[in-house]
Order: structure tokens, then C-alpha cells, then sequence
């Protein structure tokens, strides 16, 4: 069941086209990736899907339902790149405040509060101030300001930036809990190696308009470029370039393309008739950091393999 449609959404800055004809789906208890380099309307979505801006046109459903502002905000964390938190407020106070804004009753805030710096070991900070806070401290407690009053779709936009690999860890498997509970989460970000650890769909987008859509999976294997490689031994001496182009060679392992016709058995065969052992044989397949930056940049996802002499 889907928590979230957008169906040809559009916002026009004067003459620029922030977000230019945008649809998709986020279904209930997913890990959604929303990618784009800088300027390609993904906040601008984000503040639309938030109610904080209005589209110009389509729509924005939410539980089946057309999105109101008004009654839905409440069941939407969002933690934004620009950190909007109170630097002269005491933490404690400033998480039992933005609880009750969402919502919850006195006592329900504070046993939430209570339970959440228990489970990030925040206790200790509840009478600092955000200004005594380190960048990453100031980030676990956004963390928890957004997911506080159990919102049903929470919209992270680069939540490990100044983490720790430690605290990374512990928000990433804090997202992974939530997902699992039936929240469902946007996660916007540049780094594409987390997004191919935590996100079960993606779209990326860029100049306004929506270019990529799919399971992570899928997305790898769409663009994939017939790379494979193997490990033998030993390595026969001649290396048919009618059947595969070399790319990188090795004592006992070739990099390689198989050339269009031919087929992964194909190759097999060859080294089984030439009465090499083979001790692995592995697809290749492009990062989602190659192929952001071959959507984006129009370059060649295997760029950095030329053909070598057999």
C-alpha cells in the first residue's frame, strides 16, 4: 500500500522550473532514496510533499487520501538539511516543545523524550544548551526532534552528515526499525554507498525532472555493461578478443567485457576446454555512484577500464 503519491508535480520559480512534471510512489514501510545533484528541485519536493510550499500543479496524496496540510503535517517528521534548532534553548525543553507541537499530550512527550535519550545515551545532555552541542551531538538530537512524536512518513535529508562512524551505524539502524514498524522514509542524500545499503527504491532527479526510478537492484541491473570477472589457473596463453575484450589482467584473474553474441557460458566453456580452473566467476555491476554520474554527466560507467593487449 502506497503512504505517499505524487502524481505530475510542478513548482515554477519566475521562469525556472524548479520541479517539472515529478510522479511517484512511496509505499508503506520503505526506505525511499530521493537523489540529485545540487539544484535539481529536491528540496523544493520535499517542501511541497511537506505542505510547506504549494505546487503550482498536480497532486500529493497521503494515505489515500489528497494531502492536507493542516491534518497531515503531524504525521511527518521532517529533518532538514539546514538544522532549525533553538541554540539558547535547553535540549530537554526544546524536544518536550517541538513534541507537543506535533501533537502529543505533556506526558506522552516526556516519556518519549525520556525513551529516545535513553536509546541514543543522551540523558546527560537534557539541561545543555544546543550551542554546548558538537555538530554530531546537534545531529542525533535532530534525529530525535524528528521521529519523537511517531510521525508515519519521515523525510531525512542527509542524515549522517558530521556523524561518526559510530553514531552513522546507530541512525542507520534506528531507520532500518523505524521502516520496519511501518514508517516510511525519504532519505536524501549524496552519498550513494548509503544509499545502496538503506534504501529499497530510488528515484534520481535533475534539472527539475525525474530521469531514473526503480529498486536499487533493478537500477544496477538496467545499466549494467556486460563486465564480469573471473579467477583462473592457470591463465591460458592465448585470449580470444572475438569472444571477450580484456580489460584488466592479472596472474590469475582477468577483468573483462564479453562481446555482444556471446554469452557468460560462453566464456565458461572457453576456459573449461583449455583446462584452466576456475575458482570464481562475478558480474560486475555499476555502482549507483557510477551510474548517478553517468545520468548526470553523460560519461561512460566503465571509463575507468580501457582495453589491454591479450
Amino acid at each position: 500500500m502506497s503512504m505517499l503519491e505524487v502524481a505530475h508535480l510542478k513548482k515554477y520559480f519566475t521562469t525556472q522550473k524548479a520541479v517539472d512534471d515529478i510522479s511517484f510512489s512511496v509505499e508503506k514501510g520503505s526506505i525511499f532514496g530521493l537523489l540529485g545533484p545540487n539544484g535539481a528541485g529536491k528540496t523544493t519536493l520535499i517542501r511541497m510533499i511537506t505542505g510547506i510550499f504549494f505546487p503550482d500543479e498536480g497532486s500529493i496524496s497521503f494515505n489515500g487520501k489528497k494531502f492536507n496540510a493542516d491534518e497531515d503535517s503531524a504525521l511527518i517528521g521532517y529533518m532538514p538539511e539546514e538544522r532549525g534548532l533553538y541554540k539558547k534553548m535547553k535540549i530537554g525543553e526544546q524536544a518536550l516543545y517541538l513534541a507537543r507541537l506535533k501533537g502529543l499530550s505533556s506526558s506522552d512527550a516526556l516519556n518519549q523524550a525520556k525513551d529516545w535519550f535513553t536509546r541514543f545515551e543522551m540523558q546527560s545532555w537534557w539541561n545543555k544548551k544546543i550551542e554546548d552541542l558538537s555538530k554530531g551531538m546537534a545531529q542525533k538530537l535532530q534525529f530525535v526532534t524528528t521521529v519523537l512524536h511517531r510521525p508515519e512518513l519521515i523525510i531525512l535529508d542527509e542524515p549522517f552528515s558530521g556523524l561518526d562512524p559510530v553514531n552513522a551505524n546507530l541512525i542507520k539502524d534506528e531507520i532500518f526499525r523505524l521502516a520496519s514498524n511501518g514508517a516510511s522514509i525519504i532519505f536524501s542524500t549524496h552519498r550513494m554507498e548509503q544509499v545502496e545499503e538503506i534504501c529499497d527504491h530510488i528515484i534520481l532527479i535533475n534539472k527539475g525532472k525525474k530521469i531514473l526510478d526503480g529498486t536499487v537492484n533493478h537500477v544496477k541491473q538496467e545499466f549494467k555493461e556486460n563486465l564480469f570477472r573471473i579467477s583462473v589457473s592457470p591463465l591460458p596463453s592465448f585470449l580470444p578478443d572475438a569472444l571477450f575484450d580484456v580489460l584488466i589482467k592479472n596472474e590469475d584473474s582477468l577483468t573483462m567485457r564479453i562481446q555482444e553474441g556471446h554469452t557468460p557460458n560462453d566464456v565458461l566453456r572457453y576456459f573449461i576446454d583449455q583446462h584452466s580452473n576456475i575458482s570464481s566467476f562475478t558480474e560486475l555491476l555499476p555502482s549507483l555512484n557510477e551510474i548517478f554520474i553517468k545520468l548526470v554527466e553523460g560519461t561512460s560507467l566503465s571509463r575507468q577500464f580501457q582495453p589491454v593487449q591479450a
